[in-house]
């Protein structure tokens, strides 16, 4: 953002800091900033203010608290997934399976660029209300569900339900933390094998380097086929 900050770069009690007037869109967008360059512990109401050069007071307008911020960040995710997909419109040649295969890429694609932002995905889910989640997170499910539309109601609800949820359990062990010592080169260290059993744990720790590199979109879309060719 570019930095229109007045002198000193002080923060100030109205609402027009140094990226110029608030809009919740603003806020939003700065609050997903934060926490994909300090992750989630490091957002809080105070902070995003001196980030944006305004009292925290003033954000409250646009967040009513830490909850609405953390919801507002996971309806930022899904805005933009929705303006990489475009338009719903219709399903790729009529083939449900094709528009799940573009849905579960791009889904994909955004959690690598915010993947601070990913475990929310699964824990906003328990708390917000379906009514009260954010309009671009309603409108990923109502994408998945237009695809299902030519399928029988019961055969359409249960596909959404193994779709959402392998693609979200991959995005979570995909990105789940493993390594122990960053500053490691070496991957058993880097790991910290040693501090893995042999004996109590023989095939995790055989697996564990592997289990440390990710499965890429390569392995999302063979297990999300293996899923699929049930329904097919």
């Amino acid at each position: 953002m570019p930095d229109g900050g007045g002198a000193g770069g002080g923060r100030r009690a109205g609402d027009r800091g140094r990226y110029g007037r608030l809009s919740r869109e603003l806020v939003m967008a700065s609050a997903l900033e934060m926490v994909d360059r300090d992750g989630l512990s490091g957002l809080s109401m105070r902070g995003l203010g001196a980030e944006l050069g305004v009292e925290a007071m003033a954000l409250y307008r646009y967040a009513a608290g830490k909850d609405e911020l953390l919801d507002g960040l996971v309806g930022a995710f899904f805005l933009e997934l929705e303006d990489e997909l475009g338009e719903p419109g219709r399903k790729p040649d009529g083939d449900w399976r094709a528009g799940l295969h573009r849905v579960a890429l791009a889904t994909y694609r955004t959690a690598m660029r915010h993947p601070n932002v990913v475990p929310l995905l699964a824990t906003r889910l328990l708390t917000t209300p379906l009514a009260r989640r954010p309009e671009p997170v309603l409108r990923s499910d109502e994408r998945i569900l237009a695809l299902l539309a030519d399928l029988e109601d019961h055969r359409a609800l249960t596909l959404h339900r193994a779709f959402t949820a392998w693609l979200l359990g991959y995005l979570i062990v995909e990105l789940r933390a493993l390594v122990d010592a960053p500053e490691e080169a070496d991957p058993a260290f880097r790991i910290g094998l040693h501090r893995i059993s042999a004996n109590e744990l023989p095939h995790l720790r055989a697996t564990a380097i592997g289990l440390a590199a990710r499965g890429g979109p390569e392995e999302l879309v063979t297990g999300l086929d293996a899923l699929l060719d049930r329904f097919d």
